[in-house]
């Protein structure tokens, strides 16, 4: 898709995208979910397949996200309302800001190890 109001770029690292954005639009997949909470803004969650309707609930849950728009009912209008919505509420920045503070002071590595090293006895 190319025109005047569509810009189209090969590949962009999520950890350097998301932080610029004051909200983002996903598939809602686990990894893609991971990084818009990293990065500390509101999430649009369009979900289309596999686990994907357990993130986009799982935002809304979180506070970071007005909720869900299936890819079935995805309409340039539902798309605008929920992008104003997400965008335009201060709580769903502010939470989002919030989860990526505590987000990036978790060991989750060091977690991993410690609970491997008690399931061996170690």
């Amino acid at each position: 898709m190319t025109g005047d109001d569509v810009l189209t770029v090969d590949e962009v690292p999520h950890h350097w995208l998301f932080p610029r954005m004051a909200a983002v639009v996903h598939h809602a997949g686990a990894g893609t979910t991971a990084a818009g909470l990293r990065a500390g803004v509101p999430a649009v969650p369009v979900p289309a397949q596999m686990d994907a309707p357990f993130w986009a609930a799982r935002l809304t849950r979180l506070g970071v996200s007005p909720g869900p728009v299936p890819l079935r009912d995805l309409s340039a209008d539902r798309l605008t309302a929920a992008l104003r919505q997400a965008t335009d509420t201060p709580a769903f920045r502010g939470r989002a800001q919030a989860l990526a503070t505590r987000i990036a002071g978790e060991d989750g590595a060091g977690a991993v190890v410690a609970a491997v090293g008690r399931l061996s006895g170690g």
